[in-house]
């Protein structure tokens, strides 16, 4: 038997009492009054911690307290001898308390006073001890002298700084600092260990930059100590060289380093062990040396690392396991690795554990002759032995006491008798610590007491649930019964549940439950009552609310609030505006029954909310209030009358009582200028589903008058809604309550469904009556079940859910279900019989005889046997076919082994697996699929996929490096499917909507470039390249050579497809970025566009890097990125030339996001990865950009052009025009407008066509003049080949624009400077200027 009784007292008392098998046990009650009167032995309730390290500067207090009657006295012992306090001045002990205070304000050493102390208190009743608490003194000793010699070393080499920081107690906090005080950046290269040294994986020049000093952190002198600093010298063979460190992958062979394997600093050798006890943390540490430095991963051989507790630190280097357990011992290896090769270190971890409580022994009260035990039960590795004590002397030389049994971690006491009590000590202990706990048997004997007031009176409203208290306490327990009006037997069932801490509930109080209730307390001693009166009250509720109102303003308003209330309660009416304490003020006058508002105005308008309210409840009704301006009256009397949704109906009212019904009389609202067509009855029950309304029946509007179908046991409120064309009132006010009459059910559970959740059970399910379907109280449900076709009887249990589990059921068999409602008044009807099945197993047998046959390059069919029906052991659901590509039949092809699946659906014994790449082998087993998962694999099958066509070329580019040649290149297929032998290359010119003949080209496999020599240097040419499998061609890649320079001013555009397994980035065109044209060449600089990346995921938290964008140029390329990564993160680009050399550059945390690439090969293509410095490039998630060609010199000869010589004709014959002009206006002595000038020239510049001509480019020219001769760079550099320029001849730096493009100041003639000098007028420009800057 268990019992547990507890106790809430006004006082907040709170008690228990409980049995545990032949445990009796009794919780003294925390009522001052008992606790001083009941005796009790000590109890420690306040110690210090076992490990007690205190700070030698301050006072020494050892804690110690204890409660007890009578009060406990204490006592010390220190190193297992008694310790006098009263012969040392220096130790006290505080006041009714047992803490050691030790005071040095008069002198004396800390250090005289450590060791191990215990504290015991003891009162008549028995001696309580502490745990032994070990004082240690804190300590912070001086780092011992030494001289450091100066460390010379090969850079390359691996370095460790040793630390051995002086011990501390307790130990200090170790770290690293230069002798200025600045810290030591540490990074996976270098790195402090967990034992304070100071690793180097290898030795790069720059750390002989900084000392490097060890310091030690005291935590209680707050005290820092330095280690005199360690000095560098790095022996390297190449000098320091920026050059060198541009991209990390050359960074130590640019330093002559040579790159190394990998070996471990720390551990040593290739396996360790250790122990670690049981709660604390595991940390595990791998340090290696390497060039480059290595990376560090940590494994558990033959399992997982526990993610929910695990913790990398130090750059991978440490591994913490918190609060470890058994389950965490084994085998843990850390792997290092660069890309010279990878070691590996095992460590074999054991997990001690110091003791620990399976069930720690607690305080036991009994009463004379009751029987109790005291258990100790506690676990640890090794196990921990057990030791008893009592009062503080092992349990064997104690006094014997015959009702006291020790059975190793039990003590059983039979027949105790008053003089029993003691406190006994359990003892836990192993090689690793030990636990103490104190528990004290006491022998009561208190007769019945009853704690509660006497003769309470309780109120409750009619309908609530309620609760008697009747608190108490006794030795032996008290039995304790309920009585009303002091006769009858005991209260308990029905509407009564009697709890086991005393007090007395009623589900539902009515009338008929008021009077007096008595509780009586009895044990053998005696015994105790107290009475409580019980009143029931009326509800209140209010009968006639405020409704909804449109008055005009100036009108007078009345809002009801008609209550009904228990006359024995005061009542409390107030009101509220839009949910806020209403303001009563000379305009309103608050009545009995309603507020009034004379003078109503705009503010009035608003929720008025009336509240009605008691000590025990309150009712609440709101209406809203519309205050209309005044208008002038219509002039038509023939204007229609807003129409609105009616009034709520109101003053409902039940008529002709009867058990299955009622009349319901309603007075109609105002129907708003719109006739009320319907009105809508509801209802509400307060049993199942209170405070919700169902539609219960719908009457015309022309009656206010109907009888309502009623079920049985059902407590009905009704409430009215009117509804016209405009829409539906507001509901009426609810009607009185009126409680059918109970009835057997009529209907049985809809719904009824059987189905196995395990292999061996079946639950039962089915929709529940609802509230008009119970017709009684304490509805249930008969369910009764038996397998099918068998003659065994009906198997029956009576539940009140909604669900019901038959255990222990073959698997998948056929019942027979039947569900029966029943309740107080009887059942329903025999309810018809439902077909469920139990539990699913897994299939117990693959499918067999797997044959397969080759459709295609990309398909098979597949036969088998199929399965007998009872290896299947549930519903089969599909054949499931597993099928992976465990190879490709082209050497060095790499190919992802993921397992796909596909199902063939019922009992079928052919299918057809797609989707398959050709020319790979495969592998496939199958297996049978019911409701509960997958069954057995079959064995593997093994095919081989033929050659089928293959994938267009992963790009396709085109150059037109000069009118005469086009250049073809193009990357082998992404998805060869086959030996690829060989491509066709078809192409045809086109002018326009003109196309010409179609050409042929056949290429061997290896070849993917072609140079096409024009025939036209006006028409373009489209392409059509695809490779060819001995099976076929592939598809087709088309694309454009670019418009040729007589279409376009631009430069040549590059025209890049490059595909890749994730995403297609295509660069169609370029932008030029600056054009300059002479007479004798033409010049041109590019800037590729963009190229940009899908968003690719680094991080479980959803970080992530995007619109990743390439802008090249000949020989460099600027990258932009962005990232939704936090402040600070650090990154890599990566990039791949299409030779296969790897470079990789790291950029510092900046904002915006970007990285220039320097020393690029022009042409060249270029695949590139970002990602963050702590992750690594995914395989498909790079951007491919191309960088723009070199220029090459236009071989045609212009001047042979009849174009350019009857253009260069007319500048010149415009050129003789200006000059005349200019001379007649310098004879005159006026100024030469400049505008004027520009407009003749803007003029002439138009018929060039040339967009690309700017002036600023002009005054450009003249701060970047090279030497003549020169050519233009394809950085954007411009080289004259001409002599003359436009700064000769007066084109300053000066020169400005204003916004309609015309020069805003005058030319000035640099040559002729001296002769015109003082003179505002300008020199003309000269002939070949002109022609220069026209061309």
């Amino acid at each position: 038997m268990v019992m547990q009784q507890y106790l809430l007292t006004y006082t907040g008392v709170v008690f228990a009492l409980y049995l545990h098998h032949i445990i009796r046990a009794i919780e003294v009650p925390l009522d001052p009054n008992i606790q001083n009167e009941l005796p009790q032995p000590p109890t420690i309730t306040k110690q210090s911690v076992k490990d007690y390290i205190v700070d030698p500067r301050d006072n020494i207090f050892i804690d110690c307290e204890a409660k007890g009657n009578p009060i406990p006295t204490f006592s010390w012992t220190r190193n297992g001898k008694f310790f006098n306090v009263a012969k040392d001045p220096k130790v006290s002990m505080q006041r009714r308390s047992g803490t050691l205070v030790i005071d040095f304000r008069g002198g004396g050493r800390p250090e005289d006073y450590e060791g191990e102390y215990q504290c015991s208190a003891r009162n008549e009743y028995g001696t309580a001890l502490s745990s032994k608490i070990l004082l240690q003194v804190s300590r912070s000793p001086l780092w011992p002298k030494e001289h450091l010699d100066l460390v010379e070393i090969d850079e390359g080499s691996p370095l460790t700084l040793k630390c051995n920081p002086p011990p501390g107690l307790p130990p200090p906090v170790v770290f690293w600092m230069s002798s200025s005080m600045e810290p030591i950046h540490q990074d996976k290269r270098v790195s402090q260990g967990q034992n304070g040294d100071l690793y180097f994986s290898n030795v790069m020049l720059q750390d002989a930059q900084t000392d490097y000093s060890c310091n030690a952190r005291f935590h209680f002198t707050h005290t820092i100590q330095q280690k005199n600093p360690y000095t560098l010298k790095i022996q390297t063979k190449n000098p320091h060289n920026e050059t060198s460190f541009r991209n990390h992958t050359d960074m130590y062979s640019a330093r002559g380093v040579m790159e190394t394997t990998p070996s471990f600093m720390y551990p040593y050798g290739t396996s360790s062990n250790q122990i670690v006890l049981r709660g604390v943390d595991l940390l595990l540490e791998c340090i290696a040396s390497g060039v480059p430095a290595p990376d560090i991963m940590w494994h558990k051989k033959g399992g997982e690392l526990p993610t929910d507790k695990t913790k990398l630190e130090n750059f991978n280097k440490a591994l913490r396991i918190t609060n470890v357990s058994e389950e965490d011992s084994g085998e843990y290896f850390c792997l290092a690795s660069n890309k010279m090769g990878s070691i590996r270190h095992t460590i074999s971890v054991r997990v001690k554990a110091a003791p620990y409580w399976l069930d720690e022994p607690q305080n036991l009260i009994l009463a004379p002759a009751e029987d109790g035990r005291l258990v100790c039960r506690a676990n640890g590795n090794p196990k921990p032995t057990i030791q008893w004590l009592v009062n503080g002397e092992p349990i064997e030389s104690a006094p014997p006491n015959p009702s006291r049994e020790v059975a190793g971690d039990t003590i059983v006491f039979r027949d105790t008798q008053i003089g029993s009590s003691a406190v006994y000590q359990c003892n836990a202990s192993n090689e690793h610590g030990y636990l103490l706990a104190n528990a004290f048997v006491s022998v009561l004997d208190v007769p019945p007491r009853i704690l509660a007031p006497r003769n309470q009176l309780i109120k409750v409203i009619q309908y609530n649930r309620t609760r008697l208290d009747c608190p108490f306490f006794g030795s032996p327990i008290p039995t304790l019964r309920w009585f009303k009006n002091g006769q009858g037997s005991a209260l308990d069932g029905e509407n009564y549940q009697r709890h086991e801490n005393g007090s007395l509930e009623i589900n539902m109080a009515r009338k008929e439950d008021q009077g007096i209730y008595t509780c009586v307390a009895t044990n053998i001693l005696g015994k105790a009552e107290n009475q409580v009166r019980l009143e029931i009250k009326d509800p209140t509720r209010i009968v006639r609310g405020p409704e909804d109102l449109i008055v005009k303003r100036g009108s007078l308003v009345r809002l009801d609030c008609r209550i009904k209330h228990d006359s024995t309660l005061k009542l409390t009416v107030t009101w509220l505006k839009d949910d806020t304490p209403l303001y009563i003020g000379n305009r309103m006058k608050k009545e009995d029954d309603g507020l009034i508002i004379y003078g109503v105005a705009e503010k009035d308008q608003g929720d008025y909310t009336c509240v009605a309210s008691t000590e025990l409840d309150k009712d609440s009704a709101k209406a809203f209030l519309t205050v209309l301006a005044v208008v002038s009256a219509p002039t038509n009397r023939m204007t229609a009358l807003p129409k609105e949704r009616p009034e709520r109906p109101r003053d409902l009212e039940l008529t002709d009582l009867a058990e299955r019904s009622v009349r319901l009389t309603w007075i109609p609202g105002d129907d708003n200028n719109s006739p009320i067509t319907d009105y809508v009855v509801q209802f509400e029950e307060d049993k199942f589903q209170p405070g919700l309304w169902h539609n219960h029946s719908r009457y015309p509007g022309s009656v206010n008058s109907a009888v309502l179908r009623l079920s049985p046991y059902v407590n009905y409120q009704f409430r009215v809604i009117a509804v016209n064309e405009v829409g539906s009132s507001l509901p009426s006010l609810p009607s009185e309550r009126y409680h059918t009459i109970g009835a057997s059910p009529e209907i049985n559970p809809t719904g009824v469904q059987g189905a196995g959740t395990q292999k061996n059970n079946m639950e039962i399910t089915w929709t529940p009556l609802n509230a008009t379907q119970a017709y009684g109280p304490n509805l249930r449900y008969i369910v009764k079940w038996r397998q099918r076709e068998s003659r065994e009887s009906w198997s029956n249990e009576t539940v009140r859910t909604t669900r019901h589990v038959v255990w222990n059921t073959p698997i998948y068999v056929p019942y027979e279900i039947k569900v029966q409602a029943e309740n107080d008044f009887g059942r329903a009807p025999e309810p018809d019989v439902i077909i469920g099945y139990s539990g699913e197993d897994y299939p117990k047998a693959p499918p067999t005889d797997i044959r397969l046959k080759v459709i295609n390059s990309t398909a098979i069919s597949l036969q088998w046997s199929r399965v007998y029906p009872d290896t299947i052991q549930g519903q089969l659901k599909e054949y499931r076919a597993y099928f992976w590509r465990e190879s490709s039949l082209l050497k060095n092809l790499w190919v992802s082994k993921k397992r796909q699946s596909v199902g063939f659906v019922g009992d079928r014994p052919r299918g057809i697996v797609s989707r398959l790449f050709p020319y790979s082998n495969y592998k496939l087993e199958m297996v049978v699929v019911n409701g509960r998962g997958d069954g057995p694999r079959s064995e593997i099958k093994e095919f081989t996929t033929p050659e089928g066509v293959p994938s267009v070329p992963r790009y396709f580019r085109i150059r037109q490096p000069n009118l005469e040649t086009i250049t073809l290149e193009w990357g082998h297929p992404e998805h060869p499917n086959g030996i690829i032998t060989g491509y066709n290359l078809r192409y045809q010119a086109f002018n326009g909507t003109k196309t010409g003949r179609t050409l042929v080209e056949t290429f061997s496999p290896n070849q993917t470039r072609f140079t096409l020599q024009r025939t036209d240097p006006i028409s373009r040419y489209r392409f059509f390249l695809r490779a060819r499998t001995q099976v076929g061609d592939g598809e087709s890649i088309v694309e454009e050579s670019p418009a040729p320079l007589n279409e376009a001013a631009t430069s040549l555009p590059t025209t890049t497809v490059s595909l890749t397994s994730t995403t297609t980035i295509a660069t169609t065109t370029t932008t030029a970025a600056t054009t300059t044209t002479t007479v004798a060449s033409t010049t041109t600089t590019t800037e590729s566009a963009p190229t940009a990346t899908i968003k690719q995921d680094f991080a479980t938290n959803g970080s992530s890097i995007w619109n990743v964008k390439a802008f090249t140029n000949s020989n460099w390329a600027n990258i932009t990125w962005s990232h939704n990564f936090s402040a600070g993160t650090d990154f890599v680009v990566e990039y791949i030339t299409s030779n296969n050399t790897v470079r990789s550059i790291p950029v510092k945390a900046q904002t915006p996001s970007s990285v220039q690439l320097a020393d690029l090969t022009p042409g060249m293509t270029y695949q590139l990865w970002v990602f963050p410095k702590w992750s690594s490039p995914s395989e498909n998630s790079y951007i491919t950009f191309t960088t723009s060609s070199a220029y090459t010199k236009n071989h045609v000869d212009i001047a042979t052009q009849g174009w350019f010589i009857g253009l260069m004709c007319a500048i010149a014959l415009l050129v003789l025009i200006l000059l005349i002009v200019c001379f007649i206006k310098r004879s005159r002595g006026g100024k030469y407008p400049v505008r004027e000038k520009v407009e003749v020239l803007d003029h002439e510049d138009h018929k060039v066509d040339d967009p690309s001509f700017d002036y600023r480019s002009l005054e450009s020219d003249e701060d970047n003049k090279e030497p003549p001769g020169s050519h233009t760079s394809l950085d954007g550099t411009i080289k004259q080949e001409s002599d003359d320029s436009l700064v000769d001849y007066g084109e300053g730096g000066e020169g400005q624009f204003n916004e309609d493009g015309s020069f805003i100041g005058q030319y000035t003639v640099k040559k002729d400077k001296e002769e015109t000098e003082g003179n505002e007028s300008s020199e003309a420009t000269s002939p070949v200027n002109a022609i220069y800057s026209l061309a």
